[in-house]
């Protein structure tokens, strides 16, 4: 069994969380992880440029002038790719960059992305986080006291719209709700640091159906 570390808001450790490593897929593979995150990567592309080809460009298709006789270089229309105004050569078009993976290798890439964080002493768990109203200088400094400034994935029990107000102008830090968590959002931050209630409702949930990794 693996053991998490659980903090207070104050930094000082409360106790611990296990977890079986089995759950989390047994060891951590290194190519499904970069499949992911190429993944992820380029379902963030829009893919929406566009430009126009020599048949789109307006002008006639007519030769500037004759071929031979005239003492100039050799030229072809007004909508030619080499001259102002004309056509782009090999001009670029909409275009679709998204990938997918199978549900179940996407979870297994979430799993093992959050084993490698345990293996690596990167993940952490508070205890006892109550907020009465958005504090983000609250909020950081029991990021400070989590030694997590360098930047952290915060995984809460459904969406805290308290918590996520305290934090969302903090930089490098991303707040989301455990059952939206990915392998991207996990390795794209030094840091993953869990709610208690969101420990426990991601490891209850392993194996399950409920998550939309």
């Amino acid at each position: 069994m693996l053991s998490i570390p659980v903090y207070d808001e104050s930094g000082k450790q409360v106790g611990s969380e296990q977890i079986d490593p089995a759950a989390l897929g047994g060891e951590v593979n290194v190519p499904l992880l970069k499949q992911a995150v190429v993944m992820y990567h380029a379902n963030r592309r829009q893919g929406t440029v566009a430009q126009k080809s020599r048949g789109m460009v307006e002008g006639s298709t007519k030769k500037i002038y004759r071929q031979k006789g005239t003492g100039n270089a050799r030229q072809g229309p007004a909508r030619a790719p080499h001259r102002r105004g004309g056509g782009r050569a090999f001009a670029r078009a909409p275009r679709d960059f998204s990938k997918d993976m199978p549900r179940q290798m996407r979870r297994l890439a979430r799993d093992n992305a959050v084993l490698a964080k345990i293996n690596g002493n990167a993940v952490r768990i508070v205890d006892r986080l109550a907020f009465e109203g958005p504090k983000t200088k609250r909020f950081s400094a029991m990021l400070k006291a989590l030694d997590s400034t360098r930047g952290c994935t915060f995984a809460t029990r459904g969406i805290d719209a308290v918590l996520y107000r305290s934090g969302r102008n903090i930089p490098r830090t991303n707040i989301v709700d455990v059952a939206q968590l990915n392998a991207y959002d996990i390795l794209s931050r030094p840091r993953l640091i869990f709610t208690r209630d969101a420990f426990v409702t991601y490891r209850d949930g392993l194996g399950g159906a409920k998550d939309k990794a």
